[in-house]
Order: structure tokens, then sequence, then C-alpha cells
């Protein structure tokens, strides 16, 4: 394993987030403390508690879940999409570095970003309402899965798209709803059944359900199904990066 290939590729893409911060870390923190601030104030005057939790507080895990998602699809296919748009990205499949060691470069990266917003809003939203986590281990488990989930996915998208358009098509008309839908602002036991049912087709769900129930040990699934579907698309994406770089897929052309 060349750790220096993997530092020096972790460093360069850590310190483009700090030359760029407010549209690295400042955005996104301050766009998901709006989401809190218009919901937590204009819904939770009119929803006092959802499953005995104060609405204020409800939201919060799904908030983080929609920032860190956003964050490390688009931090990782900006990383790996730049280089193939300049054309650099053949100097770095020349050199003498494994694909495991560039993708443990630009992914970590990138769910390293992802994981300090998450954290940020966190302590952001403790500022607004009295905040507690059950079980804190779980909670950090689930951030940083989702977080280097996401990134995986994000890299995949990098490679696959040929237009700056394209990196926007999937976090924007797919993640982004999908997150909304995905009980975000409320639980989906407050559906009709049939919503219910259909709810429960939307991969988010058990994202966001999982995460809520490291907060307040109540969620839509079991956290056992959460976790499972959580690893499940980790595995998912790491077998297509493999095979990306096996076939030489939108990197040899």
């Amino acid at each position: 394993m060349n750790f220096n290939a993997i530092k020096a590729i972790y460093r360069t893409e850590m310190a483009r987030m700090m030359r760029t911060i407010v549209q690295s870390i400042v955005a996104p923190v301050l766009s998901t403390s709006l989401y809190f601030v218009i919901f937590g104030a204009a819904i939770g005057s009119q929803i006092k508690e959802i499953d005995g939790v104060a609405y204020g507080a409800f939201i919060v895990p799904g908030l983080i879940m929609l920032a860190i998602m956003t964050e490390s699809i688009s931090n990782s296919s900006f990383a790996i999409y730049f280089p193939k748009f300049t054309g650099t990205i053949f100097e770095l499949l020349s050199a003498p570095v494994s694909f495991v060691e560039v993708v443990i470069g630009y992914v970590g990266a990138a769910a390293s970003k992802s994981i300090v917003i998450g954290l940020i809003i966190l302590g952001t939203a403790s500022f607004f309402i009295d905040l507690e986590i059950a079980h804190p281990v779980i909670m950090l488990l689930f951030l940083v899965l989702i977080s280097v989930s996401f990134s995986l996915f994000g890299f995949i998208l990098g490679i696959w798209a040929d237009g700056w358009e394209k990196l926007t098509i999937v976090p924007v008309l797919v993640i982004m709803p999908l997150t909304f839908l995905g009980g975000t602002f409320y639980s989906i036991s407050m559906l009709p059944p049939a919503w219910q049912t259909v709810s429960l087709f939307n991969p988010v769900v058990y994202l966001i359900s999982g995460f809520r129930w490291a907060f307040y040990e109540n969620a839509d699934v079991a956290i056992g199904l959460s976790l499972g579907m959580v690893l499940g698309f980790l595995f998912l994406c790491l077998f297509a990066v493999h095979w990306i770089f096996k076939t030489g897929y939108k990197l040899r052309s």
C-alpha cells in the first residue's frame, strides 16, 4: 500500500476545501440551518411532537442526512471529474498508484468533509434545541458509513459524467426528492397506510430512520434493517468502483 500516494491525494483535496471554505463549509451549514429555523419554527409551531420528540429536535437527523448525502456526492464527483475534464486523469492512471489508493484518497477526503459538515450542523442545532443522543457510537457509525457510501457513489457519478450538467442530474433530480420524501421532516407513520408501503421502497427512509434511532430510539423501520441497507449500498458501490477500474469504463477514452 502506497501511503504517500494516499496522503498526497487526501491532502490535496482537503487543501481545496480550505481554499473554498465558504462554498465547502459555510454554505451547506448555513442552508441547513435555514431549513432548521424555517421548518422548525413554521411547522414546529403547528406540530408539537412526533413520537414523543419535539418537532425541532425530530428533524435534526434528517437535515444532517440531507447535508452529508448532498455534500458527499458533490465533493467526490467533482474531485474525480475535474481531472477527467482537464486531462490530468491520465497522469494519475499512469502513476505507480493502484486504484485502491486512488479511491481511498479521493473518497476519504470527500467523506471527511461530509463528516465535518455533519458535526458542525449537529453542534449548530444544539444552540436552538435541547439535543440528546441516546447512542452516540451508533450515530457516529451511521454518519461515517453514509458519508463513505455516498462519497463512493459520487466518485462513480464523476466517472460516469461526460459533462458538467450530468454532475447535478442525479443529486438534484434523484437524491434530493428521495431525501425530502424519505422522512426528513416527518415520520412515515403519519402517512396513510398505502403511502407508508410506497415509502418503504425509498432507500433513503432506511438511512434517515436508522440515524434518527441513534438519537431518540424511535424509528420507522428496524435499526438492523437500516444498518443492513447502508452496508448493502456501501458494498454495491465498492463493487461498481472495482468494475470501473478493472474494465477502464469512462477512463481510457
